[in-house]
């Protein structure tokens, strides 16, 4: 089988590329799936670059997140069988025509979700849904978040409204304010505009923010923890900037804040099943409703990684996807 394959890590444009490998088998309590599409998420390009949590052995396989059909069941797996369509968000290798799952890590997927759709049910969506579940927000709090115009964050915004939680989203760029706008999201400032904290304030109408979560790392982190009100929570979930965060002491201190780390994969690994199953269940409902969406930018195939890789760091609203 086809399969992006690296043997060192660094710029994933440069490191990836398809070979030929020999097809896996499943072993007990495994599932053989053959790949129809893959998202590249930043996680997925960052363990390229050998900066994740997760580092793999070289040579090493890529990818995380796939739709794809069931082709072959190892011993002792009960309720999928061939020709079923399945997703996974935690399948390391996903990147190849043909990958190995562990049955427990694939869902299967309802008659009427597109493979587009599908491709992206679990990895952003889940961490949006579990991030929120997480900050346990009440109905009409305000929550701040940056990168707004990220995968999360808009899924984020999304889930929130369904929830009447109140989010403010900023972006570093004012183009990223009308893209929200384009999928139904408000309250959104940008932070190259001089006055932006003012429309923060007028957004909120003086209403204390208890929650912030900074996707960014930098100078970004200590602006979120900034707009906090007293004993507000800084969570951060990622470092798309910089891996060191500048916070003012003042502000923690002052503010009594609170900062604590969010890891999507640790969060899920420990979340009981009837907890998982009700989020998963909440998340297929907002889709169907229409009040949670997840647009495509494009789609390239696995000879196209370079230029597929290079497209992930646009400006974008849509994910970039994979297909063998």
């Amino acid at each position: 089988m086809r399969a992006l394959i690296h043997h060192s890590f660094g710029d994933p444009a440069q490191v990836l590329g398809v070979e030929d490998v020999e097809t896996p088998q499943p072993g007990p309590g495994e599932v053989l799936v053959r790949t129809v599409l893959s998202p590249i998420h930043n996680h997925d390009l960052w363990t390229v670059r050998g900066t994740y949590g997760f580092k793999p052995e070289l040579p090493a396989r890529a990818g995380t997140e796939a739709v794809g059909v069931v082709e072959a069941v190892g011993e002792g797996v009960t309720g999928f069988a061939p020709g079923q369509r399945v997703a996974t968000g935690g399948s390391f290798g996903a990147w190849a025509e043909f990958f190995v799952a562990e049955a427990g890590a694939l869902i299967p997927v309802p008659e009427d979700l597109s493979d587009e759709v599908a491709a992206q049910l679990v990895a952003m969506p889940f961490s949006a849904i579990s991030l929120l579940d997480f900050v346990q927000l009440n109905e009409g709090d305000w929550l701040v978040q940056n990168a707004a115009n990220g995968a999360v964050g808009r899924l984020l915004a999304q889930l929130a409204a369904a929830r009447g939680i109140n989010v403010i989203g900023l972006v570093r760029r004012s183009s990223g304010v009308r893209e929200l706008a384009s999928q139904g999201i408000e309250r959104v400032v940008a932070t190259d505009d001089e006055g932006w904290r003012e429309q923060v304030g007028q957004l909120t109408g003086g209403a204390p923010i208890v929650v912030g979560v900074d996707s960014v790392g930098g100078q970004a982190s200590g602006d979120v923890l900034s707009l906090l009100a007293e004993n507000g929570t800084l969570v951060v979930f990622g470092a798309m900037a910089s891996p060191t965060m500048q916070i003012g002491s003042g502000d923690v201190i002052f503010k009594q804040a609170t900062v604590k780390g969010f890891w999507g994969s640790k969060v899920s690994a420990t979340m009981p099943a009837a907890k998982r199953g009700e989020l998963f269940g909440e998340l297929l409902q907002r889709i169907g409703s229409g009040a949670l969406t997840l647009p495509v930018e494009a789609t390239y195939s696995f000879d196209d990684i370079s230029a597929a890789a290079a497209a992930n760091t646009e400006p974008r609203v849509g994910k970039v996807l994979l297909r063998p």
